[in-house]
Order: C-alpha cells, then structure tokens, then sequence
C-alpha cells in the first residue's frame, strides 16, 4: 500500500501540468503565451513584496541572534510543561508566524538536539505543517492586492494557528 502513494505522488504534478496543458489547447487558448504572461505578472509581484520579505528575515534573523526567542522560551516554561509541551517550541511557533524559513532552521536545531522521532520532533514536524505563516501572508498577499481592510483575518489566523498548535500536541502524543 505504501508503495501505492509513493508512485502516486510521484506522478500527481506532471499529471496536473499535462491537464492544464490538455485543457488549455481543448480550449484553443495559447497555453505558452499565457504561461509568459502569469511569470511576468509573478515576477512584478516578488519585486513589491521583496522589501517585506528582507524586513521579516532581517526582524527574525536579530531575534534569534540576540537570544530573545531563547529567552522566550524560558520565559513561559512552566506555563508551557504545565500545558504538555516543551518551551523550545514557544520560539518556533512565534516565528512561524513570521517565517516559514527562519522557522526551519529553528526545526533543524530541535531535530538535532532532540531527534526527529522524539516526542518534541514529531510535535514539531506536525506544527509546522498545520500551521501558516500569519503575518508575512498578510503583509504580501494583502501588499499585492492592495487590500486596506482586512476585517476579521488577523483573528481567524492565530485562532487558526493556535488550533494547529493543540492539534500538533494532541497528534504528537497518540504517535509517540
């Protein structure tokens, strides 16, 4: 059955790619100029968001060499063992929040301290896949489509990122 997935996903992408081709030509639309046309439209929106995204790095990248996030950490310990999960993931959970990438090396320094089939790896592993990046989401995507009111999604998302988090908790615990 593994093997099943394994060749499953293997085939997935070039699979969707030959429909959106297919599909394209079915409807006797230039598939490659409109191909051009949406990399030329993405490339117009990295070069806005790119202030952004040096500034989150940047923001994050002090953080983490100051040793705030450390002292973060240590800062709701006891909170944090009381609820069932280690302080080392308090970091990792507010820098996901700003960055994926920063928040990967942040994962790789718990794998290697802890390994990735301890409770806090697999903790780890699954909070990163069922949380979202918050802030850097909005700012880019909302930047891109100049969207000035944003209602109610600031709320929704760190609900959403907290559910993910006891989720991860919970998922962890019945997998270790």
């Amino acid at each position: 059955m593994t093997q099943v997935f394994a060749h499953f996903s293997n085939i997935i992408i070039p699979v969707i790619i030959f429909y959106i081709v297919a599909y394209g030509i079915s409807v006797r639309t230039n598939v490659y100029e409109e191909f051009i046309k949406g990399a030329k439209d993405g490339f117009h929106t990295v070069i806005q968001i790119m202030p952004t995204l040096i500034g989150l790095m940047v923001a994050v990248g002090v953080l983490r060499a100051s040793g705030f996030l450390d002292f973060l950490g240590n800062l709701f310990a006891g909170i944090t063992e009381w609820l069932g999960f280690s302080s080392e993931l308090v970091p990792l959970i507010l820098v996901k929040m700003f960055s994926s990438s920063a928040a990967t090396g942040l994962v790789l320094d718990i794998f290697k301290n802890h390994g990735p089939d301890s409770l806090i790896g697999m903790t780890t592993s699954i909070m990163m896949s069922c949380t979202e990046t918050v802030f850097y989401t909005m700012s880019v995507y909302y930047m891109a489509a100049k969207v000035t009111k944003t209602r109610y999604t600031l709320a929704g998302a760190v609900i959403s990122t907290i559910t993910g988090v006891i989720a991860s908790i919970i998922l962890a615990g019945l997998l270790v």
